[in-house]
């Protein structure tokens, strides 16, 4: 049995991305979805997850600023892992958003894309502005001229960059950024999986974010990754890859499941098997 037939994959079947064996490295609680949707297409789907996510290590910050949550102007989620762990954070604080999004002081929530538009609400968040260009640093340029001399939140994980809050602090506003999730190595790779993308047994290699790439990269090395294709969601993975002096063969502009998968069939409707 080949190696890819190995691991956690699902039955291909007939449709468009019959007999294409894709990897998804996405964490485990948010690649079920997406392989559904793949497998649906036919492709055989390959998990091997690149990190997890957790609580900070310290809360004390988080539940600080959860607490005086009713003095800030603006919350900025960078991600949806920022907007689905602080909410819950809110939650188990007793603290409820839309409640402080009405208050006498309303709290604007800025979002940088569809998915994280959709995990903010999904907590109960009433997103008003959503970037244009998907990135942290679209919301400091359009959101600048709102935001001097404001009190603005930034949830985020703790390998954030700090480009947003720099560019907030110097358009003038009064940033907090607090991390609501830590970023882990996941431990639970399989070594088939594994030996599947270091052979070159696999069709495509997915990666959603920049850490999964890393963390990848350090498993396998540049040189096995540079034999397999690589597709990226959104613009700053794909950046990251390309950075790495890697190729990215599939890159979906908007950075949601949709528009990746979208992206996967559009390059292979013009590459069929051999």
């Amino acid at each position: 049995m080949p190696a890819n037939q190995k691991v956690d994959a699902a039955k291909p079947g007939a449709g468009p991305l019959a007999g294409r064996r894709i990897v998804v490295t996405r964490a485990k609680e948010q690649a079920r979805e997406l392989s559904a949707q793949l497998s649906e297409l036919g492709a055989t789907v390959i998990l091997l997850p690149a990190i997890s996510f957790a609580e900070p290590a310290d809360s004390e910050p988080l539940d600080s600023a959860i607490a005086s949550l009713a003095t800030f102007d603006w919350i900025l989620f960078t991600s949806a892992n920022a907007a689905r762990y602080f909410g819950r954070r809110c939650k188990a604080r007793g603290v409820d958003p839309k409640a402080a999004q009405s208050g006498e002081r309303p709290l604007f929530v800025a979002v940088v894309g569809p998915a994280t538009a959709e995990a903010a609400a999904a907590e109960g968040f009433l997103v008003g502005h959503m970037a244009q260009e998907f990135q942290g640093v679209s919301l400091a340029r359009e959101l600048a001229p709102d935001l001097t001399r404001k009190k603005v939140l930034i949830p985020h994980g703790d390998l954030a960059a700090d480009d947003l809050v720099v560019a907030l602090r110097f358009a003038g506003a009064d940033v907090t950024p607090v991390t609501a999730y830590r970023t882990l190595e996941a431990d639970s790779a399989s070594p088939e999986a594994l030996d599947a993308v270091r052979k070159g047994n696999v069709d495509m290699i997915s990666f959603f974010s920049a850490s999964a790439f890393r963390s990848v990269r350090s498993r396998l090395g540049a040189d096995a990754l540079g034999q397999v294709s690589i597709a990226a969601i959104g613009p700053v993975t794909a950046d990251a890859i390309r950075e790495a002096g890697l190729k990215v063969t599939v890159e979906s502009k908007v950075p949601t499941s949709k528009a990746f998968v979208a992206a996967l069939l559009k390059h292979f409707s013009v590459d069929t098997p051999a």
